[in-house]
């Protein structure tokens, strides 16, 4: 029987990482570090640990949200993009934005979606929603979910991080106790596998 995989994806997290990888050299450059979120989901499936089987289950992606009436042009292409990735079958989990009193001097930041991730991370281990559980981004705010998760079930489910691989990029999230993650790595030809070229600035 494959195991039942959900992929948790930062996405922000993800799409810095990509651009600091592989986003020199593409036209137009906004559109470098976009990813297909059920592409990657598939093809982490495709290659999984050693001994084990794959069937994924579902994808989340959790994303911050522009205002309306402060980015209207964000705004929009945000949502068209999150259309895509639902449109994909990919469940989309937003928080707005917040907004600094130096607005727009001082940008605009993602509050509290990581500790989104983080919850449903462990709610879905402790409701048995997944047989591994596989989170796509390097924030070190989330190791303590993988760490608990890791120790609290020991392998059943399995937690599990994914990372860009290059020379100087963030390393992987990982916990030793009471094994080592498992970590899966895409690098350059896999990040142009999963690529999304869409410019979602156009109607």
């Amino acid at each position: 029987m494959p195991e039942r995989v959900v992929l948790f994806i930062d996405a922000q997290n993800v799409y810095r990482g990509a651009r600091e990888c592989f986003g020199t050299g593409v036209a137009p450059q906004h559109v470098a570090g976009q990813i297909d979120p059920r592409a990657v989901g598939n093809l982490i499936c495709s290659r999984p640990p050693p001994g084990t089987s794959r069937a994924l289950r579902e994808v989340r992606i959790y994303t911050g949200r522009p205002e309306a009436g402060k980015q209207p042009r964000q705004y929009a292409a945000h949502m068209r993009q999150c259309e895509a990735w639902e449109r994909a079958g990919a469940v989309v989990i937003h928080r707005s934005l917040r907004y600094p009193p130096l607005w727009p001097e001082e940008p605009a930041r993602e509050k509290g979606i990581d500790v989104q991730l983080a919850i449903d991370f462990v709610a879905g281990a402790v409701d048995a929603h997944y047989d591994a559980g596989i989170i796509f981004s390097t924030d070190t705010d989330l190791r303590p979910a993988l760490e608990f998760v890791a120790r609290r079930f020991n392998g059943s489910p399995r937690a599990e991080s994914a990372a860009w691989k290059r020379p100087g990029a963030n390393r992987a999230l990982s916990t030793n106790n009471p094994r080592r993650t498992w970590c899966h790595y895409l690098d350059a030809s896999d990040y142009l596998a999963i690529q999304d070229r869409t410019d979602y600035n156009v109607r």
